[in-house]
């Protein structure tokens, strides 16, 4: 059946139950969109986030009638979990490009360059030598589940990230890990491009590689590059330059960061480039044009909400696949491949592309470990499989979703503790340090 078609019929199916129970989930719904608002201020100084209340609420409330009864599955709906992720993780890439005013550079972005240049290939060769060995993927499935597990979160990195207005030279975790995940999303996409054309050519060959070089790796990361530049330039240029009675920023209007992530991203694909790239370029453009201007703040915080409103949504959905049992066929292998990668391969990857910088060891450990794996990898996995046949993968979302599970429960538990005692580490040794979570919140 056309994937498109199944997943309307089970959306029809779902109709009559949304109409009895329409005012219980527009009551639950507003509850969980002010407990967003409010969670972050009680969560701060606790060993918890918002995305393990989101998941933990979704998968209780999934598992209970009438809500069991219409649980998601990707298996089930994957068009429409492809579509849901794409846009959290584009809203979530402008945010990420609107905190950052550092200048791009080579040393200045040089913790970046190694964890994008070093830390992912090694993630991806990783990846698919354990797969291959410990899962028993073939080398297509194998290379596409190392391109989707190779791309931190932009979208469940929020605690780990730096804030708009924090010192980036005081912060440089968080600085690096904010540009580490705002450009690997798109690297990693040659990967999983090359993936798709060896499954769907049978195999590697010399004309696959050249037009995957060609077309996959130089002209879709050039077009996504030169989109994000030119319409960055050009939206910063009608928000701040145009004279005042027609400069964009005198509305006030925060939403205009969802209009421009939107133009930006649809724009660059129309080119067959990365739109993933280019928005995150087009708010580190906006950002720039924006140096000391009260309004570029109203867009970043704009672009933060709705992230948190859309996390919330399809967290919540999140929930509701593990409660419908995305997790029923994991064994004792899925359960060692998960904890090898997230606390094997990701922190030594990451430790050996900082290998040289003269940066605190504790600071460097940070930032080798807190590459938490969540919805760009869900999008990443769904992308693939909507494009082509894979064989028997079925094991790969339950794989999947117990890293982004068990990601999201580490990370959260530990990037408290973690931000503080380098705080305390950069105290003692008399040097600015990044603030902690609740400081940097407050």
């Amino acid at each position: 059946m056309i994937p498109f078609l199944s997943e309307a019929a089970v959306l029809a199916a779902q109709a009559p139950i949304i109409e009895a129970h329409y005012f219980a989930i527009l009551f639950g719904l507003g509850g969980m969109i002010l407990a967003i608002a409010w969670l972050p201020m009680l969560l701060k100084r606790l060993p918890l986030s918002l995305p393990m209340i989101c998941v933990a609420v979704g998968t209780i409330l999934f598992s209970i009638e009438p809500f069991a009864r219409w649980a998601p599955h990707p298996e089930k709906t994957p068009v429409l979990v492809e579509r849901a992720t794409e846009l959290i993780v584009i809203v979530s890439l402008m945010g990420a490009g609107l905190k950052i005013e550092r200048a791009l550079g080579w040393r200045r972005w040089n913790v970046t360059w190694r964890l994008l240049g070093i830390a992912m290939p090694i993630t991806i060769l990783l990846v698919m030598l354990l797969g291959h060995q410990l899962l028993g993927l073939g080398f297509a499935a194998a290379l596409l589940f190392g391109g989707v597990l190779s791309p931190t979160d932009p979208v469940l990195a929020g605690d780990v990230q730096i804030d708009h207005d924090e010192n980036e030279e005081e912060a440089e975790a968080k600085f690096a890990l904010t540009s580490e995940a705002g450009l690997n999303d798109a690297f990693a996409f040659p990967f999983v491009h090359l993936a798709v054309a060896i499954a769907l050519s049978g195999g590697l060959s010399a004309k696959v590689l050249a037009t995957w070089a060609l077309q996959d790796v130089l002209w879709k990361l050039g077009a996504g590059l030169a989109v994000g530049a030119v319409l960055g330039w050009l939206i910063g240029w009608t928000l701040y330059r145009l004279p005042d009675g027609a400069r964009l920023s005198k509305t006030g209007d925060g939403f205009i960061a969802l209009g421009a992530t939107l133009v930006v991203y649809t724009l660059a694909e129309f080119t067959h480039g990365y739109g993933f790239l280019a928005v995150f370029v087009a708010g580190l453009m906006i950002r720039r044009a924006a140096k000391g201007h009260d309004f570029n703040k109203r867009l970043h915080d704009f672009a933060d909400e709705s992230e948190r409103l859309l996390m919330m949504l399809l967290l919540l959905l999140f929930g509701g696949m593990l409660a419908a049992g995305l997790l029923a066929e994991i064994g004792w292998r899925e359960m060692l491949f998960a904890a090898i990668m997230l606390l094997v391969i990701r922190p030594v990857a990451g430790w050996i592309s900082l290998l040289g910088v003269k940066r605190p060891k504790l600071e460097r450990a940070i930032i080798a470990f807190f590459g938490i794996r969540g919805l760009g990898s869900v999008y990443y996995l769904s992308y693939g499989l909507n494009h082509a046949d894979f064989g028997r993968v079925s094991g790969l979302w339950g794989t999947l979703g117990l890293i982004v599970a068990v990601s999201i429960l580490m990370h959260g538990i530990l990037v408290t503790p973690a931000l503080d005692k380098l705080g305390r580490h950069y105290h003692k040794l008399g040097m600015p340090g990044a603030r902690g979570r609740g400081q940097a919140s407050a």
